[in-house]
């Protein structure tokens, strides 16, 4: 069976995910929405950077909605959630990597409502938080016993990444040590990570404390270091490290982290990543205790920076992901489902050997 598919915006994670739409093979794309007057019209495969596929990016809602997807992959920058109510009521599908990955503690009645109304699903999903913060944790911890803490930390050069606005006034790369203390990615990504540690948990059996923690550290360069937005000069930010930990009677049990860096010199020498450079890292502290690092998502170090920064592996992961939970969301019982509810999600091979 073929399942019609709505991309819903294109920055990076969009062009992703029309690219991975078009390799799978029960899926069709069928539309694209776009914020931009400039892209409203053009070719998807344009926009995604792929060969011309015959459909056209749109910003009308509701022609878009007449295509009668079977699901829409929902990835603007900050995701509105009445929109998301209107798609799931009208019996869509959505599939997000915006939140939405464990809501068993969370107020979503809305959104329960909306896909009671619909016989619909919504799915939250991606890698981090997502799939390396929930399901890939869950999956090695089966392999220990008696464990006292789960770990998983991301280690990102963040000159790769191809979105200076966000680098600089949400990341807030370049910016003087007080200002970038007060970073709002704290907040922003704290809900997601909560989620996931709170799936952990649910799952593995820990007793959390009521209340998680979050942490920011924040270094400096030490001489000017030439980057994508522009040169980070002395006592600028460029690297810091976001911590989000669950805990039992105080002792961390759960953490969530992310490094994020630009490059690897002229930055306080406070400031490490260890061994092993750009990598996702698990750590099982069990019996035994396992650890297990992953390479692949993050580009090599002989990479061309500009290309990097049009095609990030990470962000082709990330969309990915999301689209290939498509066939199982839409097989799924309706309501809000996470990696919990659904079977296990896999990749498809390549069209040419199936």
């Amino acid at each position: 069976m073929t399942y019609r598919v709505v991309q819903w915006s294109t920055g990076n994670l969009g062009r992703a995910a029309i690219e991975g739409i078009v390799a799978h093979p029960e899926l069709e794309l069928v539309g694209v929405w776009v914020h931009s007057e400039s892209k409203d019209g053009v070719d998807a495969g344009e926009l995604a950077g792929i060969d011309p596929l015959g459909i056209r990016a749109s910003r009308d809602i509701d022609a878009l909605l007449a295509l009668a997807p079977d699901c829409i992959l929902y990835s603007p920058l900050f995701p509105k959630v009445a929109e998301i109510e209107h798609f799931l009521s009208a019996g869509i599908n959505v599939v997000t990597p915006l939140g939405w990955f464990y809501t068993k503690h969370m107020n979503v009645e809305g959104l329960e409502k909306a896909c009671q109304q619909g016989h619909s699903t919504l799915h939250g999903t991606g890698i981090h938080p997502g799939g390396m913060t929930e399901r890939i944790p869950l999956m090695v911890s089966s392999f220990s016993q008696k464990i006292g803490r789960v770990r998983a930390e991301e280690y990102s050069d963040c000159r790769t990444y191809g979105a200076p606005d966000v680098l600089r006034d949400y990341m807030m790369f370049g910016k003087d040590l007080d200002e970038a203390r007060k970073s709002p990615m704290t907040d922003l990504l704290r809900d997601g990570f909560y989620q996931s540690i709170d799936m952990i948990a649910d799952e593995m059996g820990f007793r959390l404390d009521p209340e998680k923690k979050s942490s920011h550290e924040v270094f400096a360069a030490t001489a000017p270091i030439e980057t994508p937005i522009g040169p980070i000069l002395p006592g600028q930010l460029a690297a810091q490290r976001f911590a989000w930990e669950g805990t039992v009677d105080g002792e961390v049990v759960i953490t969530a982290a992310v490094n994020w860096y630009m490059g690897h010199s002229n930055i306080d020498p406070k400031w490490s990543i260890g061994e092993g450079g750009e990598r996702y890292e698990l750590e099982i502290a069990g019996d035994p205790p396992i650890t297990a690092v992953f390479h692949g998502i993050h580009p090599t170090s002989d990479a061309v920076l500009e290309e990097v920064q049009n095609r990030n592996p990470g962000i082709v992961s990330t969309a990915n992901h999301c689209v290939s939970s498509i066939p199982y969301v839409c097989n799924a019982d309706e309501g809000i489902k996470s990696y919990l509810d659904l079977p296990l999600i896999a990749g498809r091979a390549r069209l040419d050997l199936t």
